[in-house]
């Protein structure tokens, strides 16, 4: 069935999905910037490193956290040493790997910014979906999520 066509309601899903793909990230990131210094994938990292225990994660969890690359995830999180958030620790465990750690200095900037990033979100999704569908439209995109990020970790 992989070789069937779309049908056009499932197209017109398709193509929606790909529209947002693009086009949300980059107002998400105009909206950070502009009012906040920090990127979108700064603020992802930020917010998942405040999510882990110890406020620590290996660099490779973290990058699969964020759909990052392992080159790109250490530019990130280098950048954000640079400036206080992060700290890159060797791993207790074996030493050989790295740990990103969210500093103090970067859970206060997170916190500063989650009023930009709570303001932009309700904005550009949560005010654009019927009240009623939303429940229903969390979840099944919470659903493609999974099933994506589960793909994610078992590649790599």
């Amino acid at each position: 069935m992989d070789d069937q066509p779309l049908t056009a309601r499932e197209e017109a899903l398709w193509r929606a999905l790909a529209r947002l793909m693009v086009t949300l990230p980059r107002a998400l990131d105009d909206d950070l910037l502009r009012n906040t210094g920090l990127s979108l994938t700064d603020y992802s990292v930020l917010m998942h490193l405040s999510e882990a225990e110890h406020r620590q994660l290996r660099m490779a969890d973290l990058a699969t956290a964020t759909a990052l690359s392992a080159s790109r995830i250490t530019r990130v999180v280098d950048n954000l040493q640079a400036r206080g958030l992060t700290e890159k620790r060797r791993t207790d465990s074996d030493g050989r790997g790295y740990n990103a750690v969210l500093t103090p200095a970067g859970l206060e900037r997170l916190k500063s910014a989650y009023p930009t990033h709570l303001a932009s979100v309700r904005r550009r999704v949560v005010d654009l979906i019927d009240p009623d569908a939303t429940g229903l439209v969390g979840t099944q995109l919470a659903a493609v999520a999974e099933r994506l990020y589960s793909d994610c970790k078992r590649h790599g």
